[in-house]
């Protein structure tokens, strides 16, 4: 059995490699995935990697997959040595969409009894950073899914869209809400309802993309920003990541008072310590997470 990868693209596998890959990177021990390969990745292993892998079906979000996202961010959420996350799909497609034949015969009975979709917000409530690595399409649940990560890096071909108006329906896992906070009302609007979609470009024009990189070095650029993050205190991170979400639901009152006691709190952890001695010590800061 010989292991690869292509350097600076997706993972790549052949032969029974898909079964060895996921049970030694997988952070749950002995767990198997079908949709998904997970890795480690950057200098010190401190970036997790989740990949969606269903190429046939251009990533389309399943029931399954969406399950198993969730049990490979609960691993990296409890493992000490990760330090961001990293989200991606393939070349072709970060996600084309919710998967339209697992949801054709749903009746409304179905989807509201079960709360449809409830389980897919995972990816917005990791505490640890988490970046969007996105090229070619995310439509649909995959712009859903981009967007409910903290950071999002577009390959130059990447296009996004609400596309769901279309087929006789509205977004129904958050893009109405997060599109509108990220590029305004008025675009929002007319992407929801026209299904209209958007090139990266234009994505980081309206705010809805932070950079964009050349197809091949979106996942690696992605990777370096996840090593930026992990180099600082997990913990301080976690705060900082709750008082910027904080913005998009508080007043800025509320919000303010809410960054002040989360400020006033890093005051209780030893990383802030060490950070503001090694600064005048004029020295790296060595964080220990505490």
């Amino acid at each position: 059995m010989k292991l690869y990868r292509r350097p600076g693209r997706e993972l790549t596998e052949t032969g029974s490699f898909r079964s060895f890959l996921h049970c030694w990177f997988c952070p749950h021990a002995g767990a198997q995935y079908e949709y998904i390969l997970v890795d480690k990745r950057g200098e010190n292993k401190n970036v997790g990697l989740i990949q969606l892998n269903r190429p046939k079906a251009l990533n389309a979000l399943c029931d399954g997959l969406m399950k198993e996202m969730g049990q490979a961010l609960d691993g990296f959420e409890t493992d000490g040595d990760i330090g961001a996350i990293v989200i991606t799909g393939s070349d072709r497609a970060f996600a084309a969409g919710a998967d339209i034949k697992e949801m054709q015969n749903r009746t409304f009975q179905e989807c509201y009894g079960g709360n449809f979709l409830a389980h897919w917000n995972r990816v917005s409530t990791v505490k640890k950073p988490v970046i969007a690595a996105v090229n070619g399409f995310a439509l649909g649940g995959g712009c859903e899914l981009a967007m409910m990560c903290d950071i999002i890096y577009a390959g130059e071909k990447a296009q996004f869209g609400q596309p769901e108006i279309l087929l006789g329906t509205i977004p129904g896992a958050g893009g109405t809400q997060r599109l509108t906070h990220a590029v305004g009302k008025s675009l929002a609007m007319e992407m929801v309802l026209t299904g209209d979609r958007i090139n990266a470009q234009e994505a980081k024009q309206s705010g809805l993309v932070s950079k964009v990189y050349p197809v091949d070095q979106v996942v690696p650029e992605a990777v370096k920003c996840g090593e930026k993050i992990a180099a600082n205190s997990k913990l301080v991170s976690a705060m900082a990541k709750e008082a910027v979400n904080a913005a998009f639901e508080l007043t800025l009152a509320e919000g303010s008072r809410l960054e002040k006691r989360l400020f006033h709190a890093t005051f209780a952890t030893d990383d802030r310590r060490e950070g503001m001695t090694a600064f005048v010590e004029k020295r790296k800061a060595s964080f220990q997470d505490k």
